[in-house]
């Protein structure tokens, strides 16, 4: 069976609707998802890098992200098909791998725990396919490469890309 490793943060979850719905809340600044396009991460944003920044401290940011479309459907019906696991950085921020933890246990729950892969540099993980939004997650990856399409990553182009989870079933499920 082949072994496909899938990114957490704007790949399954909308890890950018997160970042724009807190800098409201904070700011009282709307700023939209076209604003962000093909800039770093922070870049789209008004010159608020620390407070921007800060959301990923705070409790509940990870754990309250939405579930990026169509995602649940075609994971339901990879793992039938693949050796899936969610590879994920979350050793960085205090709060992050508990809150990952349980919202991939609420939102994926036909996935098992022994399929949560939570590290600090994702080198370390093998497999024959990898699905990640940053570009440098993939660099080191020995497997197909694909590129989840988010804000900040439409600039790149040395990578297969996938657009949405649709692109991701008919690639993959046919």
């Amino acid at each position: 069976m082949k072994r496909l490793l899938v990114d957490m943060d704007d790949v399954l979850a909308d890890a950018t609707g997160q970042f724009l719905n807190f800098y409201e809340k904070e700011f009282g600044v709307r700023i939209s998802r076209e604003a962000l396009n093909h800039k770093d991460e922070l870049e789209g944003f008004p010159d608020n890098h620390e407070a921007l920044r800060s959301f990923v401290f705070r409790k509940d940011f990870f754990r309250t992200m939405a579930v990026n479309e169509n995602s649940q459907e075609v994971m339901r019906r990879l793992n039938e098909r693949y050796e899936v696991f969610i590879v994920s950085s979350a050793m960085e921020f205090p709060n992050s791998l508990s809150e990952k933890f349980e919202w991939l246990n609420e939102h994926f729950p036909f996935l098992h725990w022994k399929q949560f892969v939570f590290c600090g540099h994702k080198s370390v993980v093998h497999g024959d396919f990898m699905i990640d939004d940053l570009p440098h997650n993939l660099e080191a990856f020995k497997g197909e490469k694909l590129l989840f399409s988010a804000p900040h990553n439409l600039q790149f182009n040395h990578f297969k890309r996938v657009n949405d989870w649709k692109e991701v079933e008919r690639m993959f499920l046919g």
